[in-house]
């Protein structure tokens, strides 16, 4: 059997609330996964790419300039640290495998939670435990996700099924 892995574009087009001219965050966008499906589907609108490593970014960096995609800002940042955006101006946040490498999972959760604008969303996937894919160690499991987001007053909306290997979870502020 083929396992069923996950796919950044199939996963944005699954999410209904997402319109054209909405302000995007993806907090460890690496070198660009999620970001550019993202960047296409909010054609009028904008996308931070927040990564800790300047490879990564500059990786992407190439990636937009090849492909011609204008509507995406590159951030350098510990988003544990604050991210320097203000408060309430992002409609949509993504998590996606980057909380099992975080050591204050409630301090970043607690940053999601002061961008987003009242009704915005945040897509939290991570990696479920495997003993042979994925970290071996400070897997984030979704009953932590649940207990932190919900002192944080964002509620779960839904529950995704992103394959074999993954965790998803939209909720909303």
């Amino acid at each position: 059997m083929i396992p069923n892995f996950l796919n950044p574009k199939e996963t944005i087009e699954k999410l209904t609330f997402l319109k054209k001219d909405m302000v995007a965050l993806d907090i460890g966008s690496g070198s660009g996964g999620w970001v550019l499906p993202l960047s296409e589907k909010l054609e009028n609108g904008k996308v931070y790419a927040l990564d800790i490593k300047e490879e990564a970014l500059s990786a992407l960096r190439s990636k937009l300039d090849s492909s011609r995609i204008y509507n995406v800002e590159l951030l350098l940042a510990d988003a544990e640290k604050g991210v320097k955006i203000g408060d309430n101006k992002i409609d949509f946040i993504i998590l996606s495998n980057i909380l099992f490498e975080i050591n204050d999972k409630k301090k970043v959760l607690e940053e999601v939670e002061r961008l987003l604008k009242e009704g915005g969303h945040v897509l939290i996937i991570d990696w479920k435990k495997f003993d042979n894919m994925g970290p071996k160690e400070k897997v984030v499991s979704k009953e932590e996700v649940f207990e932190i987001t919900k002192e944080l007053g964002l509620n779960l909306e839904k529950d995704l099924d992103l394959g074999n290997y993954h965790f998803a979870l939209i909720f909303k502020k």
